[in-house]
């Protein structure tokens, strides 16, 4: 006989099984609502992927691919890998007897660990660029005097760099290349706002037989609509994550070449990185976010999601472009795609306080490296990009409006700090004070933002 508390398992909603949790739930449903999200690597996930990743199918579990499962009763998560697989391939227009694609991964990070693993030996070269220059830490990032990712410890790195104009230099990269003749070539980039020349990298990368390994993100989406290069002419290995432009879950697609030519050598990617994945780093797949890629992906082929990228871009564009004529500093001129940084040394600030101070009056940014920087914990800019706000509805008129409300920040950040560095312990004292509060341009600028987010309303 069941208990009857028991019996509530099944019917009770969490508003009345965990009250607690449910109101922390709503305090970030709130934030997002009240909140101009302008981090380029967030979105908001379509209802449909909420629901299917909130589904049943974190119940299964199901080690190993379809048609080698080492349970049973995976008859409907084996029908939605597939499916996923398929949309997946569709959405970048792969030929399937060439392209194949793991969609297992947990999210970015391991998906990119996994692709290493798959293809050198532990101690093998890999090159990315460095973190400060806009790359991401799996790609090999590590100090002068420390090694802060795995992906550097298990693996030897060098970083390559991007010269004085904020570009990649191409040329640079090569000389770097042929001394220290690495295995993975990697591109791709988390803070990097123009496109990339990957035939150039192709032709570097054949000189040592090496992989050219595409890390693309933040700009699948854009690549899919056709308003960035493809990686997949050149690349050996491409890697995206969901969550970003792409509007889904948590998760990673792994796409490969099933086989290629290195040298005399033909490499079976197809098996090398399936195995990486499973059984050497993960167990079994979350079938849950699975489901809400493929949702995810069926609406990245819609007309309206080409347009969507589009407007992103355009917004982009925009709102760099109307901030470069206030006086902020943009490396590399301006952007290809849906981010770009901005230098705040000229403005007398840094990023972190930036970032803090957006934080407090409803505005989501962060803080970021930009050249020149020695530490990524105190940064001298910030990140801003239009997925989110786009996705959300602003055009560009409102991204001058969001403009005016970035630089009425910064002044106020300046004015608050008096050209001195501020510990996060200040600034929270001294943003939480009635006196900050009742600031005119504070004021003015609660009003601003609360008036774009309530003409722009998510999910109603």
């Amino acid at each position: 006989m069941v208990d009857a508390k028991e019996k509530g398992f099944w019917t009770e909603a969490m508003a009345t099984s965990d009250p607690e949790l449910y109101a922390l739930i709503g305090g970030e449903i709130e934030r997002q609502k009240s909140t101009i999200n302008l981090i380029a690597s967030e979105n908001y996930a379509h209802l449909s992927v909420m629901e299917a990743s909130g589904s049943v199918l974190t119940n299964k579990y199901s080690e190993g691919k379809v048609g080698g499962r080492y349970y049973g009763g995976t008859e409907w998560v084996d029908r939605i890998e597939v499916l996923c697989q398929k949309r997946a391939l569709d959405l970048f227009s792969l030929d399937p007897e060439v392209w194949g694609v793991n969609v297992q991964a947990y999210s970015g990070s391991p998906a990119n660990f996994a692709v290493y693993t798959g293809i050198v030996p532990p101690g093998g070269r890999i090159m990315g660029l460095d973190l400060p220059c806009g790359g991401h830490l799996t790609h090999g990032y590590k100090t002068k005097t420390r090694k802060i990712s795995a992906t550097s410890v298990y693996f030897d790195s060098k970083p390559y760099r991007i010269g004085d104009d904020g570009l990649i230099d191409y040329s640079g990269l090569e000389k770097s290349f042929m001394e220290f003749l690495p295995q993975i070539l990697i591109c791709g980039y988390s803070a990097y706002s123009r496109d990339i020349d990957y035939k150039r990298l192709s032709q570097i990368a054949s000189k040592n037989n090496a992989f050219l390994f595409a890390d693309i993100s933040h700009i699948s989406p854009l690549i899919a609509s056709g308003l960035m290069e493809s990686p997949f002419r050149h690349c050996d290995v491409v890697m995206t994550t969901t969550h970003k432009g792409l509007r889904g879950p948590r998760g990673a697609l792994i796409f490969y070449r099933k086989s290629v030519r290195k040298g005399e050598d033909v490499v079976d990617l197809e098996t090398k990185i399936n195995f990486a994945v499973f059984p050497m780093l993960q167990g079994g797949p979350h079938n849950h976010t699975i489901a809400g890629i493929a949702s995810a992906l069926l609406h990245a082929r819609t007309p309206s999601f080409a347009e969507y990228t589009s407007r992103v871009v355009e917004n982009s564009r925009a709102l760099c472009n109307y901030l470069l004529s206030l006086g902020f500093e943009i490396p590399t001129g301006g952007t290809d795609n849906h981010m770009f940084l901005v230098d705040l040394r000229s403005k007398g600030v840094d990023g972190s306080i930036v970032e803090q101070v957006c934080d407090r009056l409803g505005v989501s940014v962060n803080r970021n490296t930009v050249v020149g920087d020695t530490s990524p914990l105190n940064p001298s800019g910030i990140r801003i990009g239009t997925y989110a706000v786009t996705a959300r509805g602003f055009g560009t008129s409102e991204m001058k409006e969001v403009g005016d409300i970035i630089n009425g920040i910064v002044t106020l950040c300046r004015e608050m700090s008096m050209g001195k560095r501020m510990s996060k312990a200040e600034v929270e004292k001294a943003v939480s004070s009635k006196e900050f509060m009742c600031n005119g341009l504070v004021v003015d600028l609660r009003r601003r933002i609360s008036n774009l987010v309530e003409a722009y309303p998510i999910y109603r």
